[in-house]
């Protein structure tokens, strides 16, 4: 009787372990598989049961928490939702997150390990901390003027802090409200559908999501590679260019909108944007200068984030010279966002380096200690010092005596380029108005701010005057903001 009892005492105890051991593979090994099943709403309610941390512009937050008293409890609240949704972008129960709120996503809903009080913690105890605080770099007064300035257009606008990379204003219009897309239920789904059926695409982010030719913006570029490499020496040289310029193994006359662009100068080429100059240098330069040129200034980067994802800007690799020449004049494939004509004002301004644009200051745990910050890098050099200079000085003729006289802010040297990009099935489309600025407080070592504005919907007669017409006068209140007047 005894051997059969210590038998099922044996089996018990095989069974015991068995147990402890499925546990154990259970509760260690496959915890995190049952913690990501779409079944398992236990992680969907604990993330909703706090209130999510915010993101802050000059200290102050610009979402917020409301208590819904449902099992999802906290929903998130956008209280000047529009005016910074290309920012925020949209944290929703029903259709989740995009941009900062995306990108920082770990941060503002307490699960990042940098809010543990100790290393590893979260992974040991599988709290959820209180959310942190994400610090942006956005200025509150360049926003506001950025978008007021577009009022309603279809257009956006970049600022960038040249010397640092901060993005001090970021927009983009027609917006939208995030807010409407924070809970669930059938008002959300009707917000979702709607938005997503307008014409005017509200919830795109056409700072950073969207391209569009540049036009002769894209001359800064051009003029910066036919100085680097050689092309061009001395600024108020006459050029050897024909106006009409026919363009490479063609019977096609590339005209001009200015006059006085027969052999013009590169500083008069570039005060009155003459395309012809301008084409002639970029085949003169040859596609491989072109495309080092362009990339310099951060053409063809598919990685670029600031943290939220910023789509590639097209320069192409594979071209003849035609195509060369029309490149150089922002047109053919040549695409850019918005804030990578930012960027190449920028160089201009920083001296010929690029820095890496970024939306994050700082981020903050609940208690406001600070646990990451972001410095700034430096991406390229676009150009030489001394082609940025004289690029500098190109760029204040267009503001002083060029297409860009309503950029001019007094007590400020200000730096400009209008543009033009055609588009549509024979460029019958309405011309997207383009500037590129940068400003200087009179006595200040460094410029404050660089910007790009695009306006799709402009009304336009001829090329540049659109862009000077339509785009500066919102450029000049975006740097008179960040110059604070």
């Amino acid at each position: 009787m005894i051997r059969y009892i210590r038998r099922a005492a044996a089996f018990c105890l095989l069974l015991l372990i068995a147990l402890l051991l499925n546990a154990s593979r259970i509760q260690i090994f496959k915890a995190q598989d049952y913690e990501d099943n779409p079944a398992n709403r236990r992680k969907t309610i604990a993330r909703y049961d706090q209130p999510r941390g915010n993101l802050l512009v000059d200290g102050k937050p610009v979402t917020g928490s409301r208590d819904t008293g449902e099992g999802l409890r906290y929903e998130r609240t956008y209280p000047h939702g529009p005016l910074y949704a290309p920012v925020t972008g949209y944290a929703s129960q029903t259709y989740g997150t995009t941009l900062l709120e995306n990108a920082e996503d770990d941060v503002l809903s307490g699960t990042d390990p940098l809010l543990a009080p100790f290393p590893f913690w979260n992974e040991i105890t599988r709290e959820q901390q209180p959310g942190g605080d994400v610090r942006t770099t956005i200025k509150a007064a360049v926003q506001q003027a950025a978008y007021g300035g577009l009022g309603g257009k279809k257009g956006a606008v970049a600022a960038i802090e040249p010397k640092t990379g901060k993005i001090l204003a970021l927009a983009s219009t027609p917006s939208y409200d995030p807010e409407r897309l924070s809970g669930t239920g059938s008002a959300v789904g009707d917000a979702w559908t709607n938005l997503n059926a307008s014409k005017s695409q509200p919830m795109l982010n056409r700072a950073l999501k969207q391209t569009y030719p540049p036009g002769s913006t894209f001359k800064v570029v051009t003029a910066a590679a036919a100085l680097d490499n050689g092309e061009v020496s001395d600024i108020d040289a006459p050029t050897d260019s024909p106006a009409p310029y026919t363009l490479p193994d063609t019977r096609t006359q590339l005209p001009n909108e200015a006059s006085g662009c027969k052999n013009a100068t590169l500083r008069y080429a570039f005060q009155v944007s003459c395309n012809t100059v301008f084409a002639k240098l970029g085949n003169d330069v040859g596609l491989d200068g072109m495309v080092g040129a362009s990339e310099g200034f951060g053409f063809n980067d598919d990685d670029l984030t600031v943290p939220s994802r910023v789509v590639k800007s097209n320069f192409d690799t594979e071209m003849n010279a035609s195509q060369v020449a029309l490149s150089s004049i922002g047109q053919f494939d040549t695409t850019a966002t918005p804030l990578q004509m930012a960027m190449v004002s920028a160089a201009v301004a920083n001296g010929g380096e690029v820095k890496k644009p970024y939306l994050v200051d700082k981020i903050t745990d609940s208690g406001g200690d600070t646990v990451s910050t972001t410095g700034d890098r430096t991406l390229h050099r676009a150009m030489e010092s001394d082609t940025a200079s004289k690029l500098q000085q190109m760029m204040v003729g267009v503001v002083t005596k060029g297409t860009g006289t309503n950029a001019a802010i007094p007590g400020a040297e200000v730096g400009g380029k209008t543009g033009t990009a055609q588009h549509g099935v024979d460029n019958k489309g309405t011309p997207y108005a383009w500037f590129l600025s940068w400003a200087r407080a009179d006595g200040a070592d460094d410029p404050a701010v660089a910007v790009a504005v695009v306006v799709e919907d402009a009304s336009a007669n001829r090329a540049d005057i659109s862009g000077g017409g339509s785009a500066a006068p919102i450029a000049r209140a975006v740097m008179r903001a960040a110059l604070g007047g």
